[in-house]
């Protein structure tokens, strides 16, 4: 049999198949991983907007993670949208148990407008989980919610200064012909990466990078390797993008794409 990684992801479920533990499923696939999943939110949405959100049991979270984790081994972890500020002391349990790249997409707000999190919930993100995290992966205005200041580079800086080892801030919510993604790290001098902007915006693209992130570091690649091909990857799911409902149209996550 061939060997593949199992990712661990803990995200909402977006019954349309765009966003949440289906992109991860399918990002996982098609970068060679396997994704086990555990979902921290049931939503009430479609491809314009969320309308409700309904936080898991964290009860049964933990029942379900002792279980699987007694089971399977786990290669990397990658944490979505959370339903309940209790889920952040959940997952940074799990992180200490589990010496793999944490990689964290915060989900604040979706991309129709709809809020997803409190401000109980950002404050238990910062103080729990980015002691834990690999990779930070918030766009624009999460990096700006998170860090409390307007200016990107001091965001960045604040991210990491909370416990972050990478933060690549993307800018698909930004203006501009380019959609330039910034990545700072604790090592070494800040690193932008430019992109042609597509005709958008996208539903799931944020779910799709920072499992193809956690994907590739999973199989072993070095983060500065990780986060290219993962960009790249990414931007051709983005070239590929399908329209199954009336908003806006989700990545193409075919397999046998892998970079």
């Amino acid at each position: 049999m061939t060997p593949r990684p199992t990712v661990l992801c803990l995200s909402g479920h977006d019954p349309g198949g765009g966003a949440g533990v289906q992109a991860d499923i399918e990002t996982a696939a098609a970068l060679g991983g396997h994704a086990a999943c555990l979902i921290t939110a049931h939503t009430v949405q479609d491809t314009r907007d969320v309308r409700r959100v309904v936080a898991a049991d964290l009860s049964l979270l933990r029942e379900q993670a002792d279980v699987l984790l007694a089971d399977i081994e786990v290669g990397g972890i990658k944490v979505g949208l959370l339903g309940a500020p209790g889920q952040t002391a959940f997952i940074a349990e799990l992180a200490g148990r589990l010496p793999r790249p944490l990689v964290l997409d915060p989900v604040l707000r979706a991309g129709g407008g709809a809020e997803l999190a409190t401000g109980a919930l950002v404050e238990a993100i910062r103080r729990d989980l980015l002691p834990h995290v690999e990779v930070l992966t918030p766009n624009a205005a999460e990096a700006r919610r998170l860090a409390g200041t307007d200016d990107l580079a001091a965001c960045g800086a604040a991210l990491l200064a909370a416990g972050a080892r990478n933060v690549l801030i993307t800018g698909g919510d930004e203006p501009g012909e380019a959609v330039v993604n910034r990545w700072f790290r604790r090592d070494g001098a800040p690193r932008a990466f430019s992109w042609p902007r597509l005709p958008g915006p996208f539903h799931g693209a944020g779910c799709t990078l920072a499992t193809a992130i956690a994907t590739l570091l999973a199989h072993g690649r070095p983060v500065a390797e990780a986060l290219v091909d993962a960009q790249a990857w990414v931007h051709g799911a983005l070239e590929r993008a399908l329209a199954p409902g009336r908003g806006r149209p989700i990545p193409g996550r075919d397999p046998g794409r892998a970079p």
